[in-house]
């Protein structure tokens, strides 16, 4: 992209309706317009284009991004620390085990103490059911009051990096994708995206990857076929979500109790493992009172469970059911890959290996994903802002 192609992308930006993105949170990709979302893809791409072609967007001078992970992360966390580096932020990740927290400081306490120079604050709460998005708003009114209050000269900016609902840095990097993939937004229209559950070794894992792509792209207009064993169900108000989504946006919602069948003639594939509901429920409930022998028995009741559906394996012989049986595999990694990171996993090591690339680019786009999220918070004018990046033409190096 050269920087004629850049302006053009920067005017176009210019027509959308996102004043309310100015000084405000991104918690939930369904709380955002369909022009908020777009302006994120656009700045996403302008940003990228900008990096590419040597030309630094750097619009901090000084200022810090504070990161909570209160769990394991490497891709999200990797992307935040780049997303706030190329804005000029400098990242401070907060260890709640060496902070007061422990002490039982308060969480309006907490995010007051870590905001005074910060600029925006990233969080990942995805192990308790119910918790991770309440968190999340907590800090956000805790540090929104004390701008008010004349504590803080600023109000960060609250990224959600995956709460127990959606993973909306993930989902939006992962729409990235497929835009790009099938030559802009609108071709999305009408394709047939298959987000199935699939065997893993392993329990727990969060529901909020398959609920932010199911509520992602069925806004977009895609066929989304939603499929998962008896019982392994996600929130059903995110189901519901999904269903709504469709009457507006002339999509597809339709769940099904069999991977053939979601494969069957799908343009997109996104086999991945989570836990049920009710098994993340009841596990978030052992979680608070530290019940270290109810969760040892959980994780083995549910891994029992888990082995009754091993053929739920995305395999080269379902691959070939797809569309033209080339359909684009996706996943937001690390894959349980059969016969390499596991003994028998989510998917096939030959379809793993032939997607490997396409994959490390689905991931490539996280970066400009948040940093576009944070830079539509921090600009009421962002079009004109990019323009005089552009026209500026400060070198990343050389």
């Amino acid at each position: 992209m050269d920087r004629i192609g850049i302006q053009e992308k920067i005017r176009s930006l210019s027509t959308k309706k996102i004043q309310n993105m100015y000084l405000n949170d991104f918690l939930l990709t369904w709380d955002k317009t369909m022009d908020e979302l777009g302006a994120v893809f656009q700045v996403a791409e302008i940003l990228r284009d900008m990096r590419n072609n040597n030309i630094s967007p750097k619009v901090f001078d000084t200022g810090l991004a504070v990161s909570i992970f209160r769990d394991n992360s490497t891709r999200t966390r990797f992307s935040f620390a780049s997303a706030c580096n190329l804005l000029g932020l400098t990242i401070q990740d907060l260890d709640e085990g060496k902070s007061q927290i422990a002490h039982g400081e308060t969480v309006r306490e907490t995010a007051n103490m870590i905001s005074f120079m910060a600029d925006v604050i990233g969080i990942r709460d995805d192990m308790y059911l119910g918790a991770g998005h309440t968190y999340m708003k907590e800090v956000s009114a805790s540090v929104y009051q004390g701008y008010l209050e004349g504590v803080l000269p600023q109000r960060p900016t609250l990224i959600n990096l995956q709460c127990d609902i959606d993973h909306p840095t993930q989902t939006m990097s992962d729409a990235l994708h497929l835009i790009n993939h099938f030559g802009g937004i609108e071709n999305l229209k009408g394709k047939k995206i298959a987000m199935t559950w699939a065997y893993s070794p392993s329990y727990g894992k969060p529901l909020s990857v398959p609920q932010g792509v199911i509520g992602l792209m069925t806004r977009l207009g895609m066929d989304v076929r939603f499929a998962y064993p008896e019982g392994y169900n996600v929130m059903s108000e995110v189901e519901n979500l999904a269903e709504r989504n469709c009457h507006q946006s002339g999509g597809c919602f339709t769940k099904f109790n069999s991977m053939e069948e979601a494969f069957k003639d799908a343009d997109i594939v996104y086999p991945k493992s989570w836990a049920p509901y009710h098994v993340m429920e009841e596990r978030t409930k052992l979680l608070k009172v530290q019940d270290h022998d109810g969760l040892k028995k959980l994780e083995k009741k549910c891994l029992e469970s888990n082995k009754k559906f091993k053929n739920w394996e995305c395999t080269e012989k379902l691959m070939a059911t797809t569309n033209n049986g080339e359909a684009l595999y996706m996943h937001c990694l690390p894959a349980d890959i059969t016969g390499v990171s596991c003994e028998q996993g989510e998917v096939a090591a030959s379809v793993f290996d032939r997607y490997r690339v396409p994959q490390y680019i689905q991931a490539s786009y996280k970066p400009y994903v948040i940093a576009a999220m944070i830079f539509l918070s921090k600009f009421n004018q962002p079009a004109e802002r990019l323009m005089s990046i552009l026209e500026g033409n400060t070198s990343r190096w050389g």
